[in-house]
C-alpha cells in the first residue's frame, strides 16, 4: 500500500460539512484514511480579497497509482461542486496531493511533492501535526524544520471544534 499525504480545504458554504463529505468520499473512492490532523482555519493565500480557509491534512492508504489518484480526487472535488473559475479564488473543496511515499513526480497534470508546500504554513502546520518527522524527498529537510524555515506570515489558528 502507498502513503499519501493530502491537504483538503475551502472556504465556501458549510466549510466544515463540507472537509467531512470530502473525507468520507476519498475514503470510499482513493483509500481507507488513517490519520487527520486538527481543522484550521486559514487566511486566504494568493488571492486575499475571500473569505478565511478550513484546511485539514490526512494521510491515508491507496493501491492507486498517482496518476489515478489525481483523476479520482479531481473527480472527487467536481462530484462536491467544484468549480474552476479562476485562480486561487473561492471553492467549496480543494484536494492537493502534498507527498506520495518518496515518490517525486513531474508530469503536465501533477508534481508531487507539491511544490509549493515549504512556502504555505495552511499546508505545514496541519502536516506538522500527523508527520513532524516526514522527510522532503528534495530538500532532505523533515516538516518540522520546513514549517520552521517558511516565511509565510497568514494566520493558520487551530479550530476548536466542540
Amino acid at each position: 500500500m502507498n502513503k499519501v499525504f493530502l491537504l483538503i480545504g475551502g472556504n465556501m458554504g458549510d466549510r466544515l460539512q463540507n472537509l467531512h463529505q470530502a473525507i468520507t468520499l476519498i475514503s470510499a473512492t482513493c483509500g481507507p484514511v488513517i490519520q487527520q490532523s486538527a481543522v484550521y482555519e486559514t487566511a486566504a493565500w494568493g488571492k486575499t480579497d475571500q473569505a478565511a480557509f478550513l484546511n485539514q491534512a490526512l494521510l491515508l492508504t491507496t493501491s492507486l497509482t498517482p496518476q489515478e489518484l489525481i483523476t479520482t480526487i479531481l473527480s472527487v472535488e467536481e462530484q462536491m461542486g467544484r468549480l474552476r473559475m479562476e485562480r486561487n479564488g473561492p471553492r467549496v473543496i480543494d484536494i492537493d496531493i502534498i507527498f506520495y511515499n518518496d515518490l517525486v513526480v513531474h508530469e503536465p497534470n501533477l508534481t508531487i511533492p507539491h511544490p509549493q508546500l515549504q512556502n504555505r504554513r495552511f499546508v505545514l502546520v496541519p502536516l506538522v501535526e500527523i508527520a513532524p518527522d516526514l522527510l522532503h524527498p528534495i530538500f532532505h529537510k523533515t516538516i518540522t524544520q520546513l514549517l520552521e524555515e517558511c516565511g509565510d506570515e497568514l494566520a493558520v489558528e487551530k479550530l476548536l471544534i466542540s
